[in-house]
Parts: C-alpha cells; structure tokens; sequence
C-alpha cells in the first residue's frame, strides 16, 4: 500500500492499546482531550506525504511495488541519496520548529540501519537477519509510525549483584517465542506510534543475557501498558503556539509477560553483540542524521524568535545585542557546516549502504547540546522583562481590551502582535513546555565525557600525529606533509 493520510494513521491507533492518564484508563486516545494536539500535528506529517508541494521529496518508488514509500525508509546508494534524504527530514523538521523530540522518521532510519546490517545480526542467529529485513519491509510498505524505545535505559548492576528488574529482560523461553517483562524510562511518540522498535541502550556484563535483546511489537500488543505523564499542553494556539501543537505525553512503557513472537526477535542473549548493535549496524550514525538536522531546524527558529523580539522592542541596533545574534548565527552556520561535511564525506557502511561521516555528525550534535543552554539564554536576555507578565488572548477580547491594544505596543507593531510574539518565546524557554525541552536527553547528552572519549578512542590521529611530528625535525619546507 502507498503512504497513508493522516486520517489513515490516526484510525490505525483504534487498537484497544492499554493507556494510562493521571491513573485512569484511556479508552481511546483519539478522542482524548489531552491528546489531541500531538495526534494532529503527527498526523499532518503523514498528509504532508501527499502534498503537490512536497510529495517528491517526502517518497520515493517502493523497491517491491513501485508505489510512493517514505523517504526515510530508503537504504542510501550514495551521497545523492543521503542529501534526498536529508531534505526529507528537513520538511518534517521544518514544519515542527524541531520542537518534536521524535518523528516516526527517527526509528525508520534506525530500522534500515538494522536492515541493512542484517548480516551482523545473523551472527546471533541466522534467523534474526531475516527476520529484520521482513519487518523493514513491513514498516515500510504498510507506512507505520514507530518509536524507537532503547532496551536498557539505566546502568545496570555488576553481574554480582541482583539482575535490575526494571530493565526489559527475558522470563521465558517459548516455542512461539520470548516473553518479556520490565520497564522503561520515559519515551516520546510511543503513545501516538503503531509500532515499537525495542533496541540498543546502555552497556550489559557478562552474565546479563537475559537483557541483550532487540525486538520489535504493535503497541497494543496484550501486556503492554503505556503510564502518560501529564501534558503540558494547552489549545488555545494564540497562549501557546507551541505547546498547543508539540506537546508529545511521554509515556513509561510496562511490559508484564509480554509475548514476542520469534519473527519479530531480532537479537536475543548475545551480550558482546547488544553492546556493539548500535555503533556497528550504523544504527547511532544513521539517526544522528536525524537528531542533527532536527536540531538545525530548532536552533533556526530560536534565531528567528531573538531576531524578532529585538526587532519588536527596538533593540537591534545595539552593539551587544548584535553580539548575541551573532553568536546564534555562529552557532547555525558551524552545526549546517558539520552536517553538511557529513553528507560530502559518507562512506558505505554495512549492506553497501552509505552512511554520513560519524565524526560530523556527532561535532554537530555536541555543538548543539553545548550551546543550547545559552541559546535559552539569548531569548531569555532579549525578552527580558517582556516575558514575565504576558496577557492572554481573553484580555485582549475583554473589558481591558481599550487600554492593553493603546499601551502594550511594540516598536512600529501592534499590541497582538507583540503579546502572540512573546507567548511564542515563553513557549520556547519559559514555559512547561520549553521546560522539557531543556531537560530533554536528545538536547543534553547523558554522559558527556564518556561519549567524548569514545571519540577519541575511536578517532584516526595519525595524520595530525605525523604533521606534529614533521615540525619536529629540521627540513625544508617542501618535504612537510602540508597537504597529507
């Protein structure tokens, strides 16, 4: 079947899934009040696949029909196809602010990794690069939405300590397949997803087999319950025009005696093999292009919302206001440079499928998550004390009206301009909802040090060792490796 609408989608979650808010049941979330914002705005992502504007470069000919397929699921060939495929992105991107901590494109591109490397995972067992290739093609061809949830989501004892219970692990083996109990931390889409992609997270040790496992499984498979915290969303768009659209219910994800059938197990015992799925697959690469290109897109609409703000009190001819939005430009130009080189500089990877530039792509989600805190800053600098008493549309269609519309006016701009202005800034870094932006993991890497050393252990020094050396013995210039 081609792409699906977003009607389409948004029936597809009729399911009967087991969800929980604020300790009562959930019929059906499509009809929920606390939901329906983050329904709708996944939902126009799936219509945008059918827009004139947009419908080349959201899809692409399915390998077994021909018909149009998600661009995100497509295995790159090449460079070309890595920047197709980042334009995809970008449209999703762009039509969320980056604001959306994960889209079904997220776990597509994890799935094609895992696919495109099924050989790796049939080092396991050899019916599990089977069975990765098959769900691929599943997600692909039926158009799912899935969430990417990692598999073990805290550090985990010494294999002399008690195994973590709150991990996923194995309970049973079974003829039909795995059964499967424990918990997640809090993860976005799941609640508004049709599938679940259950892999990778934090290092096992030996004698934790029971929690090295990779699978997949429909949300509403029996045994799965999904635990929403609450929304911060409102829906009244002109008090909060991005929390009224982007607000996504994470959701602790409780799996009781869960059967997973064997042809949806893609990994299951293999310690050394869970430790090494991300990094070796191209899993981690492969969706950093992702992470990257979401946050390029985040970090240009904190730009526009500073430039704005300065431009509506009339500050932007002050040298160090310009200072500030400079370094918002700098800090743009350095992340589409890296993602960018990531492109021009990909290799094939597993399967003879291309993968961007690992180092480029990590250079840029790093300069993010440094930079993101003082991004918040900047606006919070610039809205200065305009953000902390913001009137909401009501006032301007009550009794008030007169006086707020004649005094609450911005340079050469209108008092309703000027207050929707500073509700979309509150709703960037004031606000529940810039809150969790802040906080999120995707924004603020866990464990900074860690991944940076693997970096480095990780990283080929010998041409910057070799130029060091070279200036280290008297010679003529003509013989220094300055072009090596």
């Amino acid at each position: 079947m081609p792409v699906r609408s977003g009607t389409e989608y948004v029936a597809g979650l009729q399911d009967g899934r087991d969800v929980w808010y604020r300790g009562e049941p959930v019929e059906d979330i499509t009809v929920h009040p606390a939901f329906g914002s983050c329904l709708q705005t996944v939902a126009q992502l799936f219509d945008l696949q059918h827009h004139p504007a947009y419908r080349q470069t959201l899809t692409y000919p399915s390998p077994q029909t021909g018909e149009p397929v998600g661009q995100s699921f497509r295995m790159p060939r090449g460079v070309e196809d890595l920047v197709l495929r980042r334009s995809m992105l970008d449209v999703w991107a762009s039509a969320t602010g980056g604001m959306l901590v994960q889209s079904p494109d997220y776990a597509h591109i994890g799935l094609m990794a895992l696919a495109s490397a099924r050989d790796i995972l049939a080092t396991g067992d050899p019916r599990f690069g089977v069975h990765t290739l098959r769900y691929y093609e599943q997600c692909r061809e039926q158009d799912l939405c899935v969430a990417h949830v990692p598999g073990v989501s805290v550090p985990q004892p010494p294999e002399t300590a008690r195994p973590s219970i709150a991990a996923f692990r194995v309970t049973a083996s079974r003829s039909e397949g795995l059964l499967v109990s424990g918990m997640c931390q809090p993860a976005p889409l799941v609640l508004v997803a049709d599938e679940l992609l259950i892999c990778g997270g934090m290092g096992l040790k030996s004698g934790q087999g029971q929690q090295a496992l990779a699978f997949a499984l429909p949300v509403a498979t029996r045994g799965i319950s999904l635990v929403c915290r609450e929304v911060h969303g409102r829906s009244n768009h002109f008090n909060h025009p991005l929390a009224a659209r982007l607000e996504m219910p994470d959701c602790v994800l409780v799996f009781e005696e869960v059967l997973v059938p064997w042809e949806r197990v893609f990994l299951s015992g293999n310690v050394d093999l869970h430790n090494r799925l991300m990094t070796e697959t191209g899993f981690s690469t492969q969706v950093g292009h992702q992470v990257l290109t979401r946050q390029v897109a985040k970090t240009m609409l904190l730009l526009g919302v500073a430039e704005q703000l300065s431009r509506m009190i009339g500050i932007t001819g002050l040298l160090h206001v310009q200072a500030e939005l400079g370094a918002l430009i700098t800090t743009f130009e350095a992340m589409r440079s890296c993602l960018r080189r990531a492109e021009v500089d990909a290799m094939p990877g597993p399967g003879g499928v291309w993968m961007p530039n690992g180092h480029a792509i990590r250079a840029g989600q790093r300069l993010f998550a440094g930079f993101h805190p003082r991004m918040v800053k900047i606006v919070q600098f610039l809205g200065a004390g305009g953000a902390s008493m913001l009137s909401y549309q009501a006032d301007l269609e009550g009794p008030m009206s007169e006086a707020i519309t004649k005094y609450d006016r911005g340079a050469g701009a209108p008092a309703d301009e000027r207050m929707q202005l500073f509700r979309l800034a509150w709703d960037m870094v004031g606000d529940g909802f810039g809150m969790r932006q802040q906080l999120y993991g995707s924004d603020v890497p866990p464990d900074v040090v860690r991944t940076m050393a693997g970096d480095y252990q990780g990283y080929d020094l010998q041409a910057a060792v070799a130029r060091a050396q070279a200036f280290l013995t008297p010679s003529d210039v003509n013989t220094h490796p300055i072009a090596s």
